[in-house]
């Protein structure tokens, strides 16, 4: 019989992961206050690097200290950033073969807050909080302090942020970049004619404001590793009148795959609070269906993905590539397993855990 699309192996550029579930970065608010992993971080992306997914994605990273969303945040933007990412890339990779990959980021105006779990509001100065910056001087929501707008000078900046993270990614070997121009963050502000009010060259037209995103995808991809792939993880709309949209994305989806462009990861929302959307079953997958016309690049589908058949059926239709799971795969850190066995096909596991597998499955274990 032949096995599940779900479980058939994938290439991103020239990397080939062994099947199509993608684990989604996933923010942790327990960095140090420098942005230096923690024994947590070794904790929990290795009990992931053990499910058997296809590609581990860890959380965002930023490219700069005021790029954090909150003061937990991890940073990749100094050698001690570095060297905490390689001890615990050091323990995960002794025992798991999984591809991991990196998420790079930039919180703009979203930035200098508190965790969810404390409320998440915007950090006074006085509370351990600092200046955000935007494309333009409009805050998230109403009653926030205003973000700095960024000269051309901040923007240059920035790129260089962004490649100094690439380099740093590429040292410590990982398989993959993905940039974060979605939810509401720093590039997809740039995007969205809601956060962008600019009159310069990074404003205005739909050219103008997806200029930022082509540019620094092009020097990043330029310092990174040739052989392994760039993407890049965007909102297909902001769901409110008059911001960032599905035609849109098509455009700026159109653009990278010119570029060269490995995969495209669609997202949704995190711009404004006034979003309005119905949040279920697949309701972000039309953004992926839409840009499986558009594009040639593998495309990675994501949206309260949650049950095997939910997910074969994605990618057996051919609406993407693949599919990411975030908040799924915490509640169920073995999905990729126990899809494997509904689905009738095998995953790896780790040799300490093939006495696991029950007596009436046969061959769910590669070990």
């Amino acid at each position: 019989m032949a096995s599940p699309k779900l479980f058939t192996p994938l290439t991103l550029g020239e990397l080939e992961l062994p099947n199509r579930i993608v684990i989604s970065p996933m923010c942790q608010y327990s960095a140090d206050t420098h942005g230096n992993m923690t024994s947590w971080h070794t904790i929990h992306l290795g009990n992931l690097a053990l499910s058997g997914a296809g590609l581990l994605i860890i959380e965002a990273s930023a490219v700069a200290p005021e790029g954090r969303i909150t003061p937990g945040d991890v940073g990749l933007y100094s050698d001690d950033n570095e060297q905490a990412m390689a001890r615990m890339l050091e323990s995960v990779r002794a025992h798991s073969p999984m591809p991991i990959g990196i998420q790079l980021g930039h919180a703009g105006r979203k930035a200098s807050c508190q965790a969810p779990w404390e409320g998440g509001a915007q950090l006074g100065l006085d509370e351990g909080g600092w200046e955000t910056v935007a494309p333009s001087a409009v805050p998230y929501s109403e009653g926030q302090r205003p973000p700095q707008a960024m000269s051309l000078d901040d923007i240059e900046r920035l790129k260089a942020d962004f490649v100094a993270a690439a380099r740093r990614a590429g040292r410590l070997g990982f398989e993959l970049i993905e940039l974060h121009a979605a939810h509401g963050y720093l590039l997809h502000e740039f995007l969205s004619p809601i956060s962008n009010q600019r009159d310069d060259e990074y404003g205005g037209s739909l050219e103008n404001r997806m200029r930022l995103i082509l540019e620094i995808f092009d020097a990043v991809r330029e310092v990174f590793p040739s052989e392994k792939p760039v993407g890049i993880r965007i909102s297909g709309s902001d769901w409110v009148e008059g911001g960032w949209d599905l035609e849109q994305s098509v455009a700026l989806a159109r653009a990278l795959d010119a570029r060269g462009c490995s995969f495209i990861d669609c997202s949704g929302g995190g711009l404004d609070p006034r979003q309005a959307l119905d949040v279920g079953p697949n309701y972000q997958v039309p953004f992926a269906r839409r840009m499986k016309q558009e594009v040639a690049m593998p495309v990675i589908a994501v949206g309260l993905i949650t049950e095997p058949e939910q997910a074969e059926g994605i990618v057996f239709s051919g609406e993407a590539d693949a599919v990411a799971l975030a908040r799924g795969i915490l509640f169920d850190p073995r999905w990729p397993w126990h899809a494997a066995a509904r689905l009738g096909a095998s995953v790896h596991a780790p040799k300490q855990y093939l006495r696991s597998q029950p007596h009436t499955l046969k061959n769910l274990f590669d070990a």
